[in-house]
């Protein structure tokens, strides 16, 4: 695995770390991360340290629409290529004690509002030791107060409960100028980084890493299988940012 990601990753990361900051709003890795310096997740991991037969399973869930389910070129859905999976990888090259479920409750087309409607039946039912939260690309289709309102109850919801709940700003649509503030998607995202910072929760800023491929020149259609759907590379592209957010490392130094 550690081959595969100095294949897909290696240029891009140099690219990245040649960039400037775009604002205060990054953590030194250059990605949002909303909580304080300590580790969001050193609960979740200290369980996954465990060994039989003090171990337990341990749920992960991605819940959203069409990338995080794995949609490439509607309509072939590649799984085990998408970020879920990759995650799942990363989780069990580090952790080869753990039992891990990788689950997703995402339906490609699907927005926040619709996605909170079923968030108690169809997520929390899971049992989920960590949540993620992938919706902003179809939020465009609803008003930008309405999937606030969405995205709040569904992280309200998951805290109650005490699930660790992580936020992603969305990848890119070529049909919009990425670097232009006035983009529909460049409004999400803030309402994203808004919510990381009062829940006091993690954002995984996808969004900003590829604002940050785009002006240390590269041409984002190379992560992209369709205008708004990511290929291999470009989950590949999210992976970097999950790590770099959640364990404050890169890949490259697995």
């Amino acid at each position: 695995m550690k081959i595969l990601f100095l294949s897909l990753i290696l240029v891009h990361f140099a690219l990245v770390f040649a960039c400037g900051e775009r604002n205060d709003d990054i953590d030194d890795f250059g990605y949002g991360f909303a909580t304080d310096e300590t580790d969001y997740l050193k609960s979740f991991k200290e369980l996954l340290e465990l060994k039989w037969p003090n171990n337990k399973t341990m749920n992960i869930v991605f819940h959203g629409h069409s990338v995080p389910s794995g949609y490439f070129r509607t309509p072939v859905v590649n799984t085990l290529e998408a970020y879920p999976q990759l995650f799942l990888r990363y989780l069990k090259d580090r952790y080869p004690h753990a039992v891990i479920n990788s689950i997703t409750t995402s339906i490609g087309g699907e927005n926040a509002q619709q996605g909170a409607e079923r968030f108690k039946e169809d997520v929390l039912v899971m049992k989920p030791d960590v949540l993620f939260i992938d919706y902003a690309l179809n939020d465009r289709g609803i008003s930008l107060e309405a999937a606030e309102k969405a995205w709040r109850q569904m992280i309200e919801d998951a805290l109650k409960v005490d699930v660790k709940t992580i936020l992603f700003t969305p990848t890119p649509d070529l049909r919009e100028d990425i670097l232009d503030e006035a983009a529909p998607l460049d409004r999400y995202a803030r309402m994203i980084r808004k919510l990381g910072k009062e829940y006091d929760i993690p954002v995984v800023d996808s969004y900003r890493h590829f604002q940050n491929l785009k002006e240390a020149g590269s041409e984002l259609s190379q992560y992209m299988a369709q205008n708004n759907h990511p290929n291999a590379l470009g989950h590949m592209e999210v992976l970097n940012v999950m790590v770099s957010t959640l364990f404050k490392r890169s890949l490259l130094d697995d």
